[in-house]
């Protein structure tokens, strides 16, 4: 069976779905005052030059600084359950049975052909009698 362009899109865009659903991404930012100056999705974020003066400064000189780091987790879908026919409730399970009942008993099956002469055997030709008597069908 050839399967058409829009099943192969359809599967490779759900395929996609349970991929990206499952990843977890970790955004971090970091801000100068009101300025945005980097965002960093898989690494970790560049600091302005600011926040390095104020870490290597001794005890005597400790301000508060301007910069702030904003760190963003989107959290993806960490456990994919599979839920067995027991793990339904009741209800569920009796509308399951009626439903594949009635899809099953939709489909028919098919009388039994009765073939007369199944077993027969026709005689083997030794000569083409039509040939032979010169008739044939117009």
């Amino acid at each position: 069976m050839k399967l058409s362009y829009t099943h192969k899109t359809i599967s490779f865009t759900l395929s996609l779905l349970v991929l990206f659903s499952t990843l977890s991404l970790t955004i971090e930012k970091h801000f100068c005052g009101d300025v945005l100056i980097d965002v960093a999705i898989f690494s970790e974020s560049e600091k302005c030059g600011a926040m390095e003066l104020n870490k290597t400064g001794s005890s005597d000189n400790l301000t508060k600084t301007c910069c702030k780091d904003e760190i963003d987790v989107v959290e993806g879908i960490s456990d994919l359950t599979i839920n067995s026919f027991d793990d339904l409730e009741i209800l569920q399970k009796q509308v399951l049975r009626a439903y594949g009942f009635s899809y099953v008993s939709l489909f028919e099956d098919l009388p039994n052909k009765v073939i007369p002469h199944r077993g027969y055997l026709p005689p083997t030709l030794i000569k083409d009698i039509h040939l032979l008597d010169e008739t044939f069908l117009i």
